[in-house]
């Protein structure tokens, strides 16, 4: 395989493709990027069983047809200490050669017939969703995602296909967000989706893509790249059973000033108490030595008498910084019960801190 390509090109295929790869096992040819030279096209592939992606490039001059593999960390390494002129890529007894006018660099190449195939679309059924909508959704609830639950599926996104809507579903038991959009939809359906797998959708959904799936995988393809994820098998929970059926009380709060609240105490408590009263919000540390954070903030509630609650920090500002309103609905029953936050399509149900 001899093929010449543009450095920045490849540079940002290599940079995506470098998460697909087994990190712990560098012996394994899956952490090895793949390189497949024919018909004018170079195709670059990479993948560590549970997800992978695959390039295609028409902007490149072949000179010899091949395959190749090479270590995806070094290669990308290689690449980013190159000048952004042309870069060739040259398989010789196998080593693939990285060169570029007076720099050389040999990498060793393993098998590429062990490369593992990547799925294909056929019998699967084709996913009618909006692909940047599909996105979007998924970020604004992939903070509550759980990681490394013993419960497998709670660490992906459940995607629920209802009649004529779509809820993206994420939790860590603790809070429950739920994205809501409306759309035509075929049929009614559930996956759920790694978060491994969601971290790269985010960068890679903003164009014109198909997406077609069984019980077992999921497949995004665009016109330059096709992206698969395995999907987790399992019953996630009844989320709808958690979301409170009826609200005593609303507010209507800024996100700003909240913000601004939350922040002030983070710097010395990830817990706090915040106050409810009727012209006043306040918010208290809640530490378990004798430093303390406290701050109030002017705003009518139209509250006629105090409520509080205890929250985890992080639990508001992952919400508040995925919302693009300027305030939000904050529904409460009872300090001890489950507490909403809801903003347009999203809503996130939190459970308190017993103070």
């Amino acid at each position: 395989m001899k093929a010449v390509i543009n450095k920045n090109a490849l540079e940002s295929i290599v940079t995506n493709t470098n998460p697909y790869l087994e990190k712990k096992d560098l012996s394994a040819i899956t952490s090895h990027i793949y390189i497949c030279a024919k018909d004018g096209i170079l195709n670059i592939k990479a993948t560590d069983h549970e997800i992978g992606l695959a390039y295609k490039l028409t902007n490149v001059k072949i000179l010899d047809e091949g395959n190749a593999t090479a270590n995806g960390k070094k290669l990308l390494d290689i690449i980013r200490s190159l000048k952004d002129e042309e870069v060739t890529l040259e398989t010789v007894n196998n080593y693939l050669y990285i060169k570029q006018k007076n720099s050389k660099y040999k990498l060793p190449m393993y098998k590429f017939e062990d490369f593992p195939k990547f799925p294909t679309i056929e019998g699967k059924n084709k996913f009618d969703i909006d692909a940047i909508m599909l996105g979007r959704s998924l970020k604004k609830i992939f903070p509550s995602i759980d990681t490394n639950n013993p419960k497998f599926e709670l660490n992906g996104a459940l995607i629920d296909i209802k009649q004529n809507y779509i809820n993206i579903v994420g939790t860590d038991t603790k809070r429950l967000s739920v994205f809501k959009f409306e759309t035509p939809t075929q049929s009614e359906f559930s996956l759920i989706i790694p978060k491994k797998a969601i971290s790269e959708i985010q960068k890679l959904f903003y164009d014109k893509i198909e997406i077609y799936y069984d019980e077992n995988i999921l497949i995004a393809q665009s016109a330059n790249f096709e992206f698969f994820t395995k999907l987790i098998n399992g019953k996630f929970p009844d989320y709808d059973r958690v979301i409170p059926k009826e609200i005593k009380k609303r507010l209507k709060l800024s996100r700003d000033k909240m913000i601004e609240g939350i922040k002030t105490i983070s710097i010395l408590s990830d817990s706090m108490k915040i106050i409810f009263a009727p012209q006043t919000i306040t918010f208290e540390s809640i530490i378990e030595d004798n430093s303390e954070a406290r701050t109030v903030i002017d705003f009518q509630t139209g509250l006629d008498e105090e409520f509080f609650v205890g929250v985890r920090n992080r639990y508001l500002i992952d919400f508040l910084t995925n919302i693009e309103e300027d305030s939000f609905e904050l529904g409460f029953n009872d300090s001890n019960l489950a507490f909403t936050v809801s903003s347009n399509e999203l809503k996130t149900i939190i459970m308190p801190i017993n103070l």
